[in-house]
């Protein structure tokens, strides 16, 4: 398969797509909480997509059963939501893609649910930082090689493991298209990124060891050792001098925001 450029009336449908996935994440976000039960949360986004006149992407993808991947303190993704009720202290993963007016928007975030550990709070910050590091390298000229190591030198920098298994895509009219963009490599390696390509961006970042199992359900991609992993992903168009992120966590981080000051004012009263 080779690559397809958009046109820039082709990247302005993905950017209403990827818009709506970062809208149905800050509404599941603003539902996360001890005690909620992850099939909720994906009720909540099916909902919403559906009122959006879009389509949840991942639901029936290659027969997964949900809208949302929704992956837990050591799971990396692909977690199937259900029964599991979220706890204080969880590490909670959220994947999310629609189909709008054909073309896919796809983004992730990974929650924390009230007090974490130094380390895992470290692990996400240091897990957002290698997603904007490797989107300063979505330009044209540089190669997708950039990308991969701008992530890579940032998480082994800081002690953490690159998950290497799964990696980024294109976004188009379908949800995996080419290129690949893994999140290790090297400088100046892999092809040129070229205006009109749209990639999606998406650091897998493990606090221990790089290392990952695929359970039993066929899905859940966890760690080996079982240590906790944090995920986060854009949609970006390749720019001529910087790269155009399609998607957006400001109303996710708004929505966390809120939540972390609900808690607190909780706790004191």
């Amino acid at each position: 398969m080779q690559v397809i450029y958009k046109t820039s009336e082709q990247i302005a449908l993905i950017r209403v797509s990827s818009l709506l996935v970062g809208d149905t994440l800050a509404e599941v976000g603003a539902a996360i909480k001890p005690g909620i039960k992850t099939i909720e949360l994906d009720k909540i986004a099916e909902t919403f997509i559906r009122d959006n006149k879009a389509v949840p992407a991942f639901k029936g993808y290659h027969g997964f059963p949900a809208s949302l991947c929704i992956s837990v303190n050591s799971e990396v993704v692909h977690g199937i939501p259900g029964n599991r009720e979220l706890k204080e202290g969880d590490v909670v993963s959220i994947d999310c893609g629609v189909i709008k007016d054909t073309y896919f928007g796809d983004s992730a975030y990974t929650f924390t649910i009230g007090e974490v550990s130094d380390k895992v709070r470290k692990l996400i910050q240091v897990t957002k930082e290698s997603l904007y590091l490797g989107i300063d390298k979505a330009v044209a000229g540089f190669r997708i090689g950039d990308i991969s190591a701008a992530v890579q030198d940032h998480a082994e920098s800081n002690g953490f493991g690159v998950v290497r298994e799964l990696v980024g895509h294109g976004v188009g009219v379908k949800l995996h298209e080419k290129p690949e963009v893994p999140n290790y490599g090297k400088r100046g390696s892999g092809m040129v990124l070229k205006t009109g390509m749209v990639i999606a961006i998406e650091p897998m970042i493990n606090a221990g060891k790089r290392g990952v199992i695929q359970l039993d359900d066929g899905w859940t991609i966890v760690t080996s050792d079982r240590l906790p992993s944090a995920h986060f992903e854009h949609t970006v168009a390749i720019g001529i001098t910087k790269a155009d992120v399609l998607s957006s966590f400001e109303k996710i981080e708004l929505s966390e925001n809120q939540n972390i000051n609900l808690s607190k004012q909780e706790s004191v009263t």
